[in-house]
């Protein structure tokens, strides 16, 4: 663990789990999804190599909101005030596995959250018809919400 931890310290970037990046092995994040990136000195600016795969934010200078967009692989590059690099490192946006079940219907695909209950999830690679009344269905229940 403390190889783990001197290697994902010498990257610049550890998760607020108990993953962390070694040797050049990209951070995974779930697309769709939102994961906490801390890193070593203040981030002054982040770079994203392909913003359509992942977006990063800065929380607070040490803290950083990693949020997969689209299935993919993109590199994260973090400068500080001076413009110094404080880390560099691979992005890998993943399917979300756990809990996840895709039906086949013909050709039509479809993405369920099973976890307890089953309920629409819209995945890339979803049928159209099947995505656009699920994204139909959570607009109305947050307009109901609001």
């Amino acid at each position: 663990m403390r190889k783990m931890f001197a290697a994902a310290l010498a990257l610049g970037v550890s998760l607020a789990s108990s993953a962390y990046a070694v040797d050049g092995a990209p951070i995974d994040v779930n697309v769709n999804m939102a994961r906490v990136l801390r890193i070593s000195g203040a981030a002054a600016t982040v770079i994203v190599g392909n913003p359509g795969i992942a977006d990063v934010t800065i929380q607070d200078p040490q803290t950083l909101i990693l949020t997969g967009k689209s299935y993919g692989q993109t590199n994260l590059i973090v400068l500080d005030s001076a413009g110094n690099p404080v880390a560099d490192t691979l992005i890998e946006v993943v399917q979300m596995q756990a809990g996840a079940v895709t039906v086949y219907q013909g050709q039509a695909r479809t993405s369920l959250a099973c976890a307890p209950v089953c309920q629409s999830v819209v995945m890339m690679g979803d049928d159209t018809a099947f995505s656009s009344e699920a994204i139909a269905s959570a607009q109305m229940i947050q307009t109901l919400g609001n």
